[in-house]
């Protein structure tokens, strides 16, 4: 195991976070340690047990013997070894969404570095050099932050390694460094015909020391920002190579499942594992707090005999509410008023004035995250402390969970970043479930084997956790000529941040800024409007953001009634939304844009005898992106409903890697679609129904439409896209459908018997 200390930073600056400031670079490389600390090296063993079988990229266990020659690392995000090859230290979790890529692209831009020769490592859990900006001083990936948070600190990582071989050239060549260029990797100087690559000079350029500030490019000057890049995950994805936590191996580890209760809150009361441990390969049977674990030597045996035990459950304090239940009671609360999460005027003027009033409510039902690798984590205690192999999102969250279960202190435990199947929020867990389940099995157990629990696709959808249950109500007061004057919305749902360590930044006033996100922000030029927000105390269902978080339900609910408005003053949809718009440029720029590539006003081709066509629109900005899109559908006399195409218009800054952007655009439009047509968790006195794809299914091929992805150009700062194409797929489907057959859609997901002729 490399063990690390670095130089503690000066504490963060909330203010430079929001304002997306230029940091400096500070952090402590490897080579500045070593310097410290006058050769110094420290490492740790595993006992024999333990030992890895040295899976690529899963971190080191043995201690070293001799120190090599140290590659030339001027910061924490970069190192450049004597073969040429570049490493980007990630402190983002690649989970699919393209961040490798990415946060590689922006060092290797100002690096001036051969694309082909870069490469990408996953950061250990320290906070004090892998820090999300975004969220002081704590590291994780999350709230699609990964570019926005990373744009100006890699930049300036980058060009920090660029101006020291620079330096180096300079001296070693005896001119003015002024006058060297650099180009894919090698240093150069034209009039005296000199050059070398990277590796020649990173002997020379690690004596140099870190510039304190550096001129960073022009954009007018990128060479890869901006433009096509093949990912660098890709190839190993395609050939296996990719390390995830199923692949997975280590001399003597064990592999943990458990059994967990069917209703939340409920207890192991006593169980028997005769059966269990009578199945050859089990090793042991132990109780957990979150239900019973079975270890095993390999996955299936673990399975098979966490199928056979007994448990008998203590439903004292277990949830026993079903979904229509929760619905009932969150209907009644919106009858009252709640906590004002956002208002502007007199809105009981402008509705009392009003020519005419509108009013709808909407509904939306838990979803899973249903991440195409279940929850697993591999938990090995150590001498020093503990190690974990896991696809890791919330670092520094899991580091604290995993000390408190040992009695560590956090720096006790090393974190290994392996690649994740996907997320969609659910392995950044406020939390950590699973991992602290992990963690707990090696405690219960008393093994000095390494532990990998794994979950079953049953598992990972009903042992939790879940985008929150939402009802919503709208009211619209409109004047004499169809001016939008008064505008009421309340929101009931549970709290994902209630409780969690996000709670004393996120909730104010009782107000959970996620609950809310989309619908007190609104954009729209309204002078009169109240949004306010019931929060339950009472459902234990465990919730959690879910991509796009409070976006994935309050755009829905605001742009189909926006549309409602629309047809009741008589106005076209996009350019009543054009007229609210007049002091939100980038809103009108999607908007317009969209509108435009669609063929907006242009009349629909016919379809096949008995269906129905329509077109509709939505626009929505979430973590300072915009996107908005526009939806054609075809719709039967049974209620089938085809989605043909969707046209996407975003503007998240400047693209990074253009390619990706589209990717996560049309993704997020599969991921969005599947949740509007078929996403449903259903509780029935306390129990998940579903437990696998059969009963929760995704989106299947035949029903993904054509997605076209138009990139406004944007000189301003990357902000995120991973997320932010999820919201205004479901409205702007609804909008179509609506447009189709006259019936709007206030239930999700979309029902066949709700749009039949």
């Amino acid at each position: 195991m490399d063990t690390t200390i670095a130089t503690p930073l000066a504490a963060a600056d909330p203010a430079t976070h929001a304002t997306n400031a230029p940091p400096a670079i500070e952090n402590a490389s490897r080579r500045q340690f070593v310097q410290g600390v006058t050769g110094l090296t420290l490492a740790f063993c595993l006992p024999a047990s333990a030992t890895l079988a040295a899976p690529a990229g899963a971190g080191k266990l043995a201690a070293t013997g001799g120190a090599a020659a140290p590659p030339f690392e001027p910061n924490a995000f970069l190192r450049i070894g004597a073969d040429d090859t570049v490493t980007v230290i990630s402190k983002h979790l690649e989970m699919g969404q393209g961040t490798y890529t990415g946060l590689a692209t922006i060092v290797a831009e100002e690096l001036d570095a051969d694309w082909a020769k870069v490469r990408i490592e996953g950061a250990p859990a320290d906070a004090k050099r892998y820090n999300n900006l975004f969220w002081g001083p704590a590291q994780g990936t999350g709230g699609s932050t990964a570019m926005a948070n990373s744009w100006e600190q890699l930049r300036n990582a980058g060009a920090a390694g660029r101006a020291m071989l620079v330096q180096a050239a300079a001296k070693k060549w005896k001119v003015p460094a002024a006058e060297i260029t650099v180009k894919d990797g090698v240093v150069m100087h034209a009039a005296s015909k000199r050059k070398e690559r990277f590796g020649e000079l990173v002997a020379d350029a690690a004596k140099e020391a870190v510039p304190t500030g550096v001129t960073l490019k022009d954009p007018k000057d990128f060479r890869l920002v901006g433009k096509h890049a093949p990912r660098k995950d890709s190839a190993d994805k395609t050939t296996g190579r990719a390390m995830f936590t199923q692949d997975m191996q280590m001399h003597g580890m064990l592999v943990a499942m458990v059994a967990h209760p069917p209703r939340f809150g409920a207890k192991v009361q006593r169980f028997d594992a005769t059966r269990a441990k009578a199945i050859k390969g089990v090793v042991d049977v132990v109780e957990i707090p979150s239900g019973v674990a079975v270890l095993a030597l390999d996955t299936w045996t673990a399975k098979k005999a966490r199928d056979t035990l007994t448990v008998e459950w203590n439903d004292t304090n277990a949830f026993r509410l079903g979904s229509e239940e929760i619905l009932a009671r969150y209907k009644e609360m919106a009858k009252r008023p709640g906590l004002v999460a956002h208002q502007a005027g007199d809105t009981d003027a402008a509705f009392a004035k009003a020519a005419k009033k509108l009013s709808a409510s909407y509904d939306f039902p838990y979803l899973a995250h249903a991440a195409m690798e279940p929850m697993n984590c591999v938990v090995a205690r150590t001498e020093a402390g503990c190690e974990v192999w896991n696809g890791e999102q919330l670092h520094t969250g899991d580091q604290y969970a995993l000390a408190g279960v040992f009695g560590f202190k956090p720096e006790q435990v090393t974190i290994h970043m392996l690649y994740a199947g996907g997320s969609f929020g659910r392995r950044a867990n406020t939390k950590s479930d699973y991992v602290v389940e992990a963690a707990q099995i090696v405690k219960a157990s008393g093994t000095k084997a390494p532990v990998k629990l794994v979950w079953t696709r049953e598992d990972d959808m009903r042992a939790g956790y879940y985008r929150p249950l939402f009802h919503h109500a709208l009211e619209a007061a409109l004047d004499a000529e169809g001016r939008l004057t008064g505008w009421r919305h309340r929101l009931v749902g549970q709290s994902i941040l209630k409780g969690s360590p996000f709670e004393s930044m996120m909730v104010k006033n009782g107000i959970d800024a996620v609950s809310v996100e989309g619908a007190a922000n609104l954009p729209y030029a309204i002078p009169n409007m109240t949004v306010d927000l019931h929060t339950p105390d009472d459902i234990q269902v465990p919730v959690l953001w879910w991509r796009s978080v409070g976006s994935s339900h309050t755009a829905y609910s605001t742009e189909v009634f926006l549309d409602q408005v629309a047809r009741a003053a008589g106005k076209d949809p996009v350019a009543m939304r054009m007229d609210l718009l007049d002091k939100h440029p980038r809103h009108r720029g999607v908007l317009k844009l969209a509108a435009e590539k669609a063929g907006w006003g242009k009349p629909l081709a016919a379809g096949a005898p008995g269906t129905r066509r329509g077109r509709g629109v939505a626009v929505h900005e979430s973590f300072n992106s915009y996107v908005a899109q526009v939806a054609e559908v075809t719709v039967d006399a049974e209620g089938k409903l085809k989605v043909d195409r969707v046209v996407c218009a975003v503007d998240c800054g400047i693209a990074i890697n253009p390619d990706n952007v589209r990717a996560q655009v049309e993704g997020a439009v599969g991921f969005a679609l599947s949740a509007a047509l078929h996403g449903e968790i259903e509780l029935k006195d306390g129990q998940v129904v579903p437990g696998n794809f059969d009963a929760y299914p995704v989106l299947r091929i035949a029903e993904m439409p054509k997605v076209e992805v138009h990139i406004v150009p944007s000189a301003e700062k990357p902000t995120g896209i991973g997320e932010p194409g999820v919201p205004p797929l479901a409205p702007a489907v609804a909008n179509a459908i609506a447009a189709a057959t006259g019936k709007v859609p206030t239930r999700l997901p979309f029902s066949a018997d709700d749009l039949k002729a």
